[in-house]
């Protein structure tokens, strides 16, 4: 079985390597239930058709596109477009866009252009990657799935006219998240279902021979190409993107390697060394050349980094910035990979708006080694303008900050990265890290 390497923000590891849908209709004051394959729902009128909003699919994976399209509107009228969801912990996102109808009351979000909300301009997905905490929620809040085998449901609402989000018209909210100031009228709506894991996708907890992980298998025999899967300094065992891999024909393993109660040794520490990896080619996101951590063996073994605080700078607001522990000249240079060893492609991927580590630094550094040791054709290097440290799967929300715990703390820590910019950062990125995956392990052209 051939492997790779696909790390978010973890460079040190390596330094000795080298469908249905049920909609809910009201009509005339009763609730009736439809079952549809397009998820529309609309609203009965005597005298002419009622607002219809559509969706295709109703049930998609998180890397798919949805086509949405409201009609049977009255010409040039304009409506808003909005998208919530609950979290897995119950926090409510939302997201919204103002558009005008077209002489014939149709508003296709693949087609037309938002005027305002929480974006502007033609955005087939905006209202999935621009979905932000609700007013009133938690701070520091970051989408993450943690239970792949359930979706993210969103109901997608059509309104009546431009509707302001809560913020700007000052409004409070009542315990299930409704607006108690400001009266709206949904027109149409439809409930969407988000999954990383395709049916027949299979997901396998791994406990055996020290290895600590969850490996994803594609539907059907296999044999499949094989990615090793694993992120920055959070720890513990992230399966979202492998569940997405597998779902795109990829075996992929969800490694945890420091940070999770199956790894022996204390929790804060990376107790795994360089043998615990085996790469064919390697994807690198946002990530330092090296390990900035004090290493307890030779094997690539450390401590965390949340020790040294020597370089941790802060904003105005008190919001913690971890970008120059991770500048070239504060690692160790015996800490560094040594880059010229390197014999397989590397495909690296850096946000030139990263705030939590000096991604464009380290990559400039990785490419003038590769070029002294005349391995340049080795790297591939994509560089996004205005996207941040958390490059994920396409669509997904992103963090510009969040909640992170630290000894003895907690505080929000500054990842980087502006709405458009970051969205189009990650479904690009995503489409050339499938392509290079497939070329290097399947062969593909």
């Amino acid at each position: 079985m051939q492997g790779s390497f696909l790390c978010h923000s973890h460079w040190g590891a390596l330094r000795q390597l080298l469908g249905l849908s049920v909609v809910r209709a009201r009509l005339n004051k009763k609730t009736v239930w439809l079952h549809c394959m397009m998820g529309t729902m609309r609203q009965r009128s005597s005298c002419s058709p009622a607002p219809l909003l559509m969706a295709m699919p109703t049930r998609a994976l998180m890397d798919e596109p949805i086509m949405l399209e409201a009609r049977h509107l009255p010409p040039h009228c304009p409506i808003t477009i909005r998208a919530r969801m609950r979290s897995e912990d119950g926090d409510l996102w939302e997201a919204l866009a103002h558009y005008h109808a077209d002489g014939r009351g149709v508003v296709n979000l693949s087609r037309d252009e938002a005027q305002g909300g929480s974006y502007t301009g033609r955005e087939p997905m905006g209202l999935f990657w621009s979905l932000l905490p609700a007013p009133g929620e938690r701070e520091g809040l970051r989408l993450r799935k943690r239970n792949v085998e359930t979706p993210f449901t969103v109901r997608v609402s059509l309104l009546r006219g431009h509707v302001l989000p809560p913020t700007a018209l000052g409004c409070s909210r009542d315990a299930r998240g409704r607006d108690t100031q400001v009266q709206e009228e949904e027109l149409a709506a439809v409930t969407l279902e988000r999954w990383y894991m395709a049916p027949g996708v299979r997901r396998v907890a791994i406990r055996e021979g020290g290895v600590v992980g969850t490996l994803f298998l594609p539907p059907g025999p296999g044999p499949f190409p094989v990615v090793l899967d694993l992120w920055g300094m959070g720890g513990g065992l992230v399966e979202y993107r492998s569940a997405l891999l597998a779902s795109q024909g990829f075996a992929s393993l969800a490694l945890a390697y420091f940070g999770h109660r199956d790894i022996p040794g204390p929790l804060h520490r990376i107790n795994v060394g360089d043998a615990y990896f085996l790469p064919r080619c390697v994807i690198g996101i946002n990530g330092p050349m090296g390990s900035m951590n004090k290493l307890v063996d030779f094997g690539g073994k450390g401590e965390s980094f949340q020790e040294d605080q020597k370089h941790w700078s802060y904003d105005e607001e008190g919001y913690v910035s971890f970008r120059g522990v991770s500048l070239p000249a504060n690692i160790p240079p015996d800490h560094m990979v040594k880059i010229e060893d390197l014999r397989c492609p590397l495909l690296l991927i850096v946000g030139e708006d990263d705030l939590s580590c000096a991604a464009m630094e380290n990559a400039d550094k990785i490419e003038e080694g590769l070029q002294a040791a005349g391995k340049s054709h080795l790297i591939t290097r994509l560089s996004y303008p205005g996207a941040g440290h958390l490059i994920e799967p396409p669509y997904s929300p992103n963090a510009r900050s969040s909640l992170w715990s630290t000894r003895p703390t907690k505080l929000i820590t500054l990842w980087g990265g502006h709405l458009g910019p970051h969205a189009y950062a990650q479904e690009h990125s995503w489409k050339k890290i499938l392509e290079f995956l497939d070329r290097h392990l399947r062969g593909g052209s």
